[in-house]
């Protein structure tokens, strides 16, 4: 028959398949990254054993309101705010590329004020004075309604926020932006001064 082999006739020799190289590769990849990871955290480990980086501090040192005006659902007020910035590290500074201070109530923004940008070298203490001022700040009702509890009671409690863009400073290298927060509350301000009342100074949450 045409086309058969002839019995006896051995046929056409196959080539065995070459072996497939894709797991020592795989392999080799998962070992390299294995050794880089352990090396950055190597290089992250002794980074930190020698520059001991420390978390910034804030805190409200003074706080007062005066011009208190609530006039149906509009604030006039000025908030005079002392404000201490801390940087307890020993070898890294920090450059302020832009600083606001603003007062919160009851969920809702009364006023905000920026502060100069400003370069703190480490193991500084600054204090910042900033006047957020409320320039008939349109209120929510039940906002306006608590601050005229408020006002009978001769007292009110806000939250102070600072927000900054900052860069940290390591002998000649300066890190990328980051964005910082600063909640501190509750700050009480008292409509009217005591006489010999202490203002208690309260410590703020820090965020990056």
């Amino acid at each position: 028959m045409p086309g058969t082999k002839r019995d006896g006739v051995p046929g056409r020799r196959q080539l065995a398949p070459r072996p497939r190289r894709h797991p020592r590769i795989l392999h080799c990849v998962a070992i390299t990254a294995v050794s880089l990871l352990a090396l950055a955290g190597v290089l992250i480990l002794v980074f930190w054993l020698v520059v001991r980086p420390s978390l910034l501090r804030y805190s409200v040192n003074g706080a007062h309101v005066q011009g208190f005006d609530l006039s149906g659902s509009a604030l006039k007020a000025t908030f005079n705010l002392t404000v201490e910035a801390r940087n307890p590290n020993h070898k890294v500074a920090v450059c302020y590329d832009q600083v606001e201070v603003a007062v919160w109530y009851d969920g809702q923004l009364l006023a905000s004020d920026e502060a100069a940008p400003f370069y703190q070298p480490s193991r500084d203490v600054r204090v910042l004075k900033a006047d957020p001022v409320a320039r008939s700040t349109p209120l929510l009702g039940s906002v306006a309604a608590s601050l005229e509890r408020d006002r009978s009671s001769r007292g009110m409690a806000v939250e102070v926020r600072l927000r900054a863009v900052v860069r940290f400073k390591l002998g000649l290298l300066k890190t990328d932006r980051y964005a910082l927060q600063a909640y501190c509350s509750p700050v009480f301000l008292r409509f009217s001064p005591l006489p010999r009342a202490k203002f208690e100074k309260v410590a703020c949450d820090v965020y990056f």
